[in-house]
This record gives C-alpha cells, structure tokens and sequence, in this order.
C-alpha cells in the first residue's frame, strides 16, 4: 500500500507548546521542530473521512508513547481541524525470520489501515536509491573502479 501524500503546515508554537508541557517532553523541543515546518502524513492511503497523522516525537518511556499531528482536510486540500494528541505505538511488529530481526509498526496504536511495514513511500525509496547511487560512483572514483578506466 502506499502512504497517504497529505502534507501541512506545522503551528509551531503549538507543537512547542504541547513539547513542553509533556512529562518527558523531549530536552530540545525547539530544535527538534526547526526543521518541522511541514509534516507529511505517515499512514498508509486511507479515505478523506479519517485524520491524517505525522508523529512529532517520541518519549523514552515503556511503553513508549508518541506525540502525533493529526488533522483533516477540506475537499481543496487546505487544513480544517488539527489537535495534537499523545498516544502509545501500536504493539504490533513483523518477524523476519531470515534477516533475523523484529520490525515494530511506526505507527500509534489501533489506528487506521495497514502497519507501517506495509506502507511503502515511493519518495523515501527514491531519496535513498539516489543516495546508494551517489555513494557507488563515489566509492568508484575513490578506488578506480569506474567502469570507463
């Protein structure tokens, strides 16, 4: 499934606002939002009914929970309603058995559509395809290994 492409406009001095007066608020709240000034959803394609959510941070504490975003949209795409909301992550995770490791679910607990593992960001894939691109050409020039030599 691929993730929904909502994006929006952070208020940033909420966001600093619900950082601070959170328990175990995070010790650079402000830096942590500077380069928050939009945040994209992270759910998975879902219907125009239901929130949209970025997740801000997330507490050092068991069981973890994370301050989230949400927010609906109006049909033109502009922001209706938003809140800020701390919630506990889903508990959910997927065993790879072969590579041997758990992958938990990013995402808050019973929220809506597919885990996050099964959510897949084609912009985030590019983003990284570029960058092993870059590193292999990188690493060719370095060692003379290009394949024109």
């Amino acid at each position: 499934m691929l993730q929904c492409t909502a994006v929006t406009t952070l208020p940033p001095g909420e966001a600093l606002a619900v950082l601070l007066s959170m328990d175990d608020g995070p010790d650079d709240a402000g830096e942590l939002l500077g380069g928050k000034p939009y945040v994209l959803c992270e759910l998975g394609e879902h219907g125009e009914l239901g929130e949209h959510a970025a997740r801000l941070w997330t507490a050092e504490t068991e069981p973890p929970v994370s301050l989230w975003f949400l927010w609906t949209d109006s049909t033109g795409g502009h922001r209706v309603h938003h809140r800020f909301t701390a919630l506990p992550l889903c508990p959910v995770r997927i065993h790879h058995v072969k590579e041997n490791y758990r992958q938990w679910c990013g995402l808050y607990d019973d929220h809506p559509g597919n885990h996050s593992f099964h959510v897949t960001d084609p912009l985030r894939d590019a983003h990284h395809a570029q960058i092993r691109s870059d590193a292999e050409r990188a690493h060719e020039s370095d060692t003379g290994d290009s394949e024109g030599s």
